[in-house]
């Protein structure tokens, strides 16, 4: 009887691998077409979505299209029994804000204006301000040295002397404005005072500011504008000289005496985004999963004008729900991935990865049978830029050859076999000064160390436009480029082992 048994069993282990063997992925990838990806992506970058920004109710629009599709196809829920995975966001909105030095009241917008991003509600009554330079900090420069402005209202001048470099850029670079009000905030400061020139400004009309963590560990100081005008008010006489040293030198610090109140005041809103999962079931190998991603969040409507991203991520959403479509066709025929494969849409990637990254920490599947992410973000267009070879007939792939030596040959492999595009790593070095490897959600993965493929088409001039619509999609090229993220997925879903984890993920930050 035990031998019938084993012989059973090996037979039936045989079988199962000759099946694997003889399904030809060809047939269930060619169900992948155009004119599907067009019709999905008509709907999915549609008016109606209205640009399905993080929290609104395009997005929730598009959260029921993509659930909705699920279900239609017989995936399972991937969350516990729902498709959706709700995570919760707050919005600031700035209801009144007043400045007061030594008496004189001032005008919003014409000499101050509130920073709206990471303060809370807040009053002040101070008699003393220190004046710290520029308020940069980095390995070699600090104008705190030497001084305690712990529970302090300090001020700052904008910009840099033009003595000052940095290899850090942008909103990275330790002269930006956002690091300066972060490193007061480190220093223990209680407010911010930042002198900037170009007063008056315009009302601050667009909508509060969201954001993920509502309870800190310590509080973001309170930070404002302040024009020239009242820096003198504050300073006194030393403000000439203050202004024509602080161009090409370091200012040293210094407290001055002056009667201060300020007041701002903000409501919080309670809002909520999600993730949507869908889970086709493995066999042999169902407690392994292989993750298919891409955000259909963007950046909605600003000034009643849609913004509609239909490259960003429309092109990477209707190419989740076109592959669901092929799998679930493989395994009606009896052709089924012998991992489980998870399509999750995400949002909030627009706002800093965050749907992709509130996965990562609360993760559904465990980590570590988690053998791939394959991410899709942007493949409907071609890259003007892009000087060399067939434009046509390309996808930039990056991530391949980070953590797993396994990966990069597969994916080769694979392409030569099936979809002969051409795959140009023009973006896969995380020191790429664009640092492309790390602003999609792939990277959310990559962190806990899960193996990343990131398809990618370049940028164009429509990216973060109103002008990024279905209509200027090459559906031709996609459609290639949707069927190798689906060759790509297969073979990672029925290989007989997961994924070797055996390089160390590159040192960087988003």
């Amino acid at each position: 009887m035990i031998r019938k048994i084993l012989l059973l069993a090996a037979l039936f282990g045989s079988t199962f691998s000759y099946a694997q063997k003889k399904a030809k992925p060809e047939t269930f990838g060619k169900s992948i077409t155009a004119e599907g990806l067009k019709k999905q992506l008509y709907i999915v970058a549609g008016p109606e979505m209205e640009g399905r920004e993080t929290a609104t109710e395009g997005q929730r629009k598009a959260a029921a299209y993509i659930e909705n599709h699920f279900k239609t196809l017989g995936l399972l829920p991937g969350n516990n029994g729902s498709f959706q995975m709700k995570y919760p966001v707050y919005k600031d909105s700035i209801i009144s804000s007043a400045l007061k030095v030594n008496g004189n009241d001032y005008n919003l917008n014409q000499d101050f204006q509130p920073f709206s991003i990471g303060a809370r509600t807040n009053q002040f009554f101070v008699s003393e301000v220190v004046l710290v330079g520029h308020g940069i900090v980095d390995s070699t420069y600090d104008d705190y040295a030497g001084i305690d402005v712990r529970g302090k209202v300090v001020m700052i001048l904008e910009g840099s002397p033009s003595t000052y470099t940095s290899k850090q850029t942008g909103f990275r670079s330790p002269a930006n404005f956002y690091a300066k009000i972060n490193n007061a905030g480190k220093k223990g400061a209680a407010a911010v005072l930042i002198i900037a020139s170009n007063f008056p400004r315009l009302a601050n009309t667009a909508p509060g500011q969201m954001y993920l963590n509502l309870y800190n560990s310590s509080i973001t100081p309170s930070a404002f504008f302040i024009s020239e005008k009242i820096a003198g008010e504050i300073i006194g006489s030393d403000w000439v000289a203050v202004k024509e040293k602080s161009k090409t030198a370091q200012v040293a610090p210094k407290k001055y005496s002056a009667h201060i109140y300020a007041d701002l005041t903000k409501k919080i809103q309670f809002l909520e985004s999600s993730n949507v999962l869908g889970v086709l079931e493995g066999t042999d190998k169902k407690d392994e999963y292989v993750f298919i991603t891409a955000h259909y969040d963007h950046l909605g409507k600003k000034d009643n004008v849609i913004y509609y991203g239909a490259d960003d991520d429309g092109s990477g959403t209707v190419s989740v729900l076109e592959l669901a479509a092929a799998f679930v066709k493989a395994k009606a025929a009896g052709n089924g991935p012998r991992r489980s494969i998870v399509f999750m849409t995400v949002s909030g990637e627009e706002k800093g990865l965050w749907g992709s990254e509130y996965y990562s920490e609360h993760p559904i599947f465990p980590i570590e049978k988690t053998s791939v992410d394959l991410n899709i973000d942007m493949i409907g267009r071609i890259d003007p830029n892009r000087k060399t070879g067939d434009s046509t007939n390309y996808v930039y792939v990056v991530g391949d050859d980070k953590l797993s030596s396994d990966l990069k040959p597969i994916s080769e492999s694979i392409n030569k076999k099936y979809s002969k595009l051409e795959l140009d790593y023009k973006y896969n070095d995380p020191k790429d000064p664009t640092r492309i490897y790390y602003r999609s959600d792939h990277y959310n993965f990559a962190r806990k160390g899960i193996p990343i493929i990131f398809y990618f088409d370049g940028i164009h001039n429509d990216y973060h436009q109103p002008s990024d619509t279905p209509d200027k999609i090459n559906y031709d090229i996609m459609e290639k480029r949707a069927r190798f993220v689906f060759y790509t997925a297969w073979e990672m879903a029925n290989r007989n082992d997961m994924l070797k984890r055996d390089i160390a993920l590159p040192i960087g930050t988003r």
